[in-house]
């Protein structure tokens, strides 16, 4: 049976770890509604697509309501032989950045997440920068001197990872590997062993770690850094 509507929605909430609590909660349905209509197969009201489609403004409309194309506005670019995904967005020059302060792993968890609960603590903006979806303060000392503690990298995600990782890059990386979870900002460089990645730190006191692809849970390109000299 082909997928409706609703389970498209559905798929779209698993691929992105949004929970459909969180779904029900940000665009005015009520609790269990929408678990409900999956359930029993019902169609969802316009004015609750329209809500969906304003709060998670990366879904292609095509394919919310005729199951073709590809699920997220992306546009496809090519970079030394490499995919990478853009969202499609003509307004992305000089806007400003969401800056977040977060100093917990189940903080980095909900902001790559639903980001539910993260609340920007300012704001930056770089100019002809293309899309960025945030900034992190840089928390450790594995990327010394590339990157010290206090500075300020500005991401964006990435998704479709098998595709879509460039070798050598500086990445932040959200890992969840039997249970634990781990956050690194490090390089990525393809590892020996299949399925693995490396993550290579800057810093010669950080050792090089392996983990398989599929725990990478989250991932984004930093895209740039910025440091604060003086204070006066």
């Amino acid at each position: 049976m082909a997928e409706n509507t609703i389970q498209r929605i559905k798929h779209y909430l698993d691929y992105k770890g949004i929970k459909v609590s969180a779904l029900e909660k940000q665009v005015g349905m009520s609790n269990g509604s929408f678990a409900s209509q999956l359930k029993n197969n019902k169609t969802i009201g316009l004015d609750k697509l329209e809500n969906i489609l304003n709060k998670y403004t990366d879904i292609n409309l095509d394919w919310l309501l005729t199951g073709k194309g590809e699920m997220l506005k992306f546009d496809v670019l090519e970079e030394n032989n490499s995919k990478l995904y853009k969202k499609t967005d003509k307004n992305s020059l000089n806007r400003a950045i969401p800056l977040y302060n977060i100093q917990t792993t189940s903080g980095i968890i909900d902001l790559f997440g639903n980001n539910e609960y993260q609340t920007p603590v300012d704001h930056v903006s770089i100019p002809t920068i293309s899309e960025c979806d945030g900034a992190l303060y840089v928390i450790g000392d594995s990327m010394y001197p590339v990157l010290k503690s206090g500075d300020i990298v500005v991401y964006k995600k990435v998704f479709h990872l098998e595709r879509n990782i460039v070798w050598g890059e500086l990445y932040l990386v959200y890992i969840n590997n039997d249970g634990n979870d781990f956050f690194f900002t490090r390089f990525l460089k393809q590892s020996e062993k299949e399925s693995y990645v490396q993550l290579v730190a800057q810093n010669p006191d950080h050792q090089t770690i392996e983990f398989p692809i599929s725990t990478i849970k989250a991932l984004a390109l930093v895209k740039a850094s910025i440091r604060v000299n003086s204070q006066f």
